[in-house]
């Protein structure tokens, strides 16, 4: 007789398999969803800039870009005396061979009182830190994020910068008279950390130095810290002011600076770069979040690297082959073919030996395997900025992720005859020497932006457009508010959005916007709510507004002392009208009472659209002022 199966091991042992199996199954998944979280694309759902030429606004700085206008001048008279250190020749010791530059107006005016800063605090803080303030709160608006809804929050900060002028400034003019405020006022570490203690954020507060690359390679920490999971939201930048003349007699010195005061990046005539300032900050988020958010997706970074040059001709000579390898990566990361590659925003320094190291670097990466018909289009903003320094890569990033919005490439200037030490007839480049739209536009947009930096550290982003559908409005009555900190700025905004209104693609998703995507309402005292089912209707009582004309549709909030043309009271409409409900939200806004606006919005498919940002209310705050008060 044979021996029964013993059952209860077989079971036993079956039961084990399949733990172990399912275990597999478990990591399996969760390897799969570290690589999709690993490679998930970071949108770009609102940007800020301060730059020369006047430019408030990534709008101004494409019109700048659309007009190919330069906005490089003679150095300012309340930054140096430029006759005590040009000199027209290199080799003068001690000297500068240029006297211009791409400087930004009224450097030294701040809106404290928006922030809740003391005067005296405000005059002893570096301008680099003011901007960075103004101008991501401007790029949150952008991004219609509710600050309000932020604090506590894991949103990171990572923000490039390198210049201490100001310090070296402050110190040189006040001796050993420091007050409370001067060590935070000038140092880069809470040029970061006061965003994010202003905010009430709680992810990553890095600042980031490694010179001409800081902004680029803060943008790529953020990237990195988005899909670690690290933070949900991210802030990345960055600032460069130019206050005192060393660096310029430095870079003069080395070789680096043009004597012409023009950036003619890639041509013959090469002869150095121009030093410029400004400020760029945008907001990043993981695709899938945004998505889920319904944000104004503007663009996407599919991928990014960094790296070092490591051995080369010196400390400041760039290495091809790094450059090669940085790319490569880049695009790896990005899981983009170099051929789909359209654009390419270079670093474009406008020294010879740097342009033509580039190019080849460029053509070696993305020009196997390329069609004889798609050549590789590049351009260079230094050509309209200067060099912005440690705030060149996300300006960079900026102009080359409305390219992609727009399906346009700017022209790149001051090119006539390419650099001599580059084949350009055996290579698949073209300088972008026209504004024109984007080539092959039935396909993928895709570019790519380089910076590079005299440390040795590069880093490269890889972009996509990322195509949005369209809000339609639906011709319900909605309530569009905004406020601010005092009556001018409330008017300001008023005419603003009078301006901006018919340019966007629907009413009711700019009322979305406002209502949920703008923060900080309950501090604003000075409130404006127009209920409207349409542009033509909003702009109407916009107009009445501003010309004193009194609006049933129109609820304004000021102090007490000044007399406005409507005045938060309910309008006599009947239950029955369908603004009913509206008229009852926009009375109560204008109170200043608290509204839950997810009631009205419930079951809306409106996603977030760029309205205006905050008129800052500027004053005047420098080193004279900061031991007063």
């Amino acid at each position: 007789m044979e021996p029964q199966p013993d059952y209860r091991n077989l079971l036993t042992n079956a039961l084990v398999k399949i733990r172990e199996l399912k275990a597999r199954v478990g990591e399996l998944e969760k390897d799969h969803q570290n690589s999709v979280a690993r490679f998930e694309p970071i949108a770009i759902v609102g940007m800020g800039c301060r730059l020369p030429g006047g430019i408030e606004s990534p709008a101004d700085f494409w019109r700048l870009l659309k007009d190919g206008r330069q906005t490089v001048s003679r150095v300012p008279p309340d930054r140096w005396r430029v006759e005590d250190f040009f000199n027209a020749d290199r080799n003068q010791p001690s000297s500068m061979c240029s006297d211009q530059g791409s400087f930004l107006d009224n450097v030294e005016h701040f809106d404290a009182d928006f922030f809740g800063i003391s005067k005296v605090e405000a005059a002893s803080m570096d301008p680099q830190h003011r901007l960075l303030l103004e101008t991501s709160w401007q790029a949150l608006e952008h991004a219609g994020q509710s600050t309000d809804a932020l604090y506590g929050t894991p949103v990171g900060v990572f923000v490039g910068i390198s210049s201490h002028d100001y310090a070296e400034l402050s110190i040189g003019r006040r001796g050993h008279a420091i007050n409370a405020y001067f060590g935070t006022g000038i140092s880069h570490s809470t040029a970061v950390g006061r965003i994010s203690h202003l905010l009430g954020l709680q992810g990553p507060s890095i600042a980031v130095d490694t010179a001409c690359s800081s902004s680029l390679v803060a943008v790529h920490m953020a990237c990195q810290n988005l899909r670690s999971g690290e933070c949900d939201m991210a802030l990345a930048g960055g600032v460069n002011v130019v206050l005192l003349p060393e660096y310029s007699i430095y870079f003069s010195q080395a070789g680096l600076m043009s004597p012409t005061g023009r950036c003619r990046t890639f041509d013959a005539a090469a002869d150095g770069s121009v030093r410029g300032e400004g400020c760029g900050v945008v907001v990043l988020k993981r695709l899938s979040d945004a998505e889920t958010n319904r944000d104004n997706i503007i663009a996407v970074i599919r991928g990014s690297a960094v790296n070092h040059d490591g051995p080369s001709g010196g400390l400041t000579v760039p290495n091809g082959p790094a450059q090669q390898a940085l790319i490569r990566r880049a695009l790896h990361t990005g899981q983009v073919a170099p051929e789909d590659v359209d654009y390419v925003e270079a670093h474009g320094a406008g020294t010879p030996l740097g342009d033509s190291i580039e190019i080849l670097a460029l053509s070696a990466t993305y020009g196997k395997g390329r069609p004889a018909d798609r050549s590789l289009i590049v351009g260079s903003h230094k050509t309209n900025l200067g060099h912005l320094e440690s705030a060149g890569g996300v300006v960079a990033l900026i102009k080359t992720a409305m390219s992609l919005e727009h399906g346009e490439i700017p022209r790149h200037l001051n090119f006539e005859v390419g650099n001599p030490n580059v084949p350009w007839n055996d290579l698949p480049i073209r300088i972008s020497t026209e504004h024109s739209p984007w080539p092959h536009e039935n396909e993928r947009r895709i570019a790519t932006v380089s910076s590079f930096s005299f440390s040795g550290t590069n880093a490269h982003a890889v972009m996509e457009r990322r195509k949005t559908v369209e809000s339609v409005d639906d011709g319900q009555f909605h309530v569009l508010t905004m406020s601010a900190r005092s009556q001018i700025a409330l008017k300001r905004l008023a005419q603003e959005f009078l301006t901006a209104l018919p340019n966007l693609d629907s009413f009711a998703s700019s009322c979305f916007t406002s209502n949920l995507g703008r923060g900080g309402h309950e501090s604003h005292e000075y409130r404006l709510a127009v209920v409207a089912n349409s542009t033509q209707q909003a702009t109407a009582a916009l107009a009445d507004f501003l010309e004193g004309n009194s609006s049933n549709n129109v609820y304004i909030a000021m102090t007490p002392d000044v007399v406005s043309p409507s005045s938060p009271n309910d309008t006599a409409v009947t239950e029955h009208d369908p603004s009913h409900a509206c008229h009852a939200s926009a009375a109560t806004f204008a109170r200043g009472e608290e509204i839950d606006w997810s009631e009205h919005w419930a079951g809306s498919k409106c996603r977030r659209v760029p309205l205006p940002t905050y008129p800052f209310q500027r004053e005047r705050f420098w080193i004279d002022q900061s031991d007063q008060g």
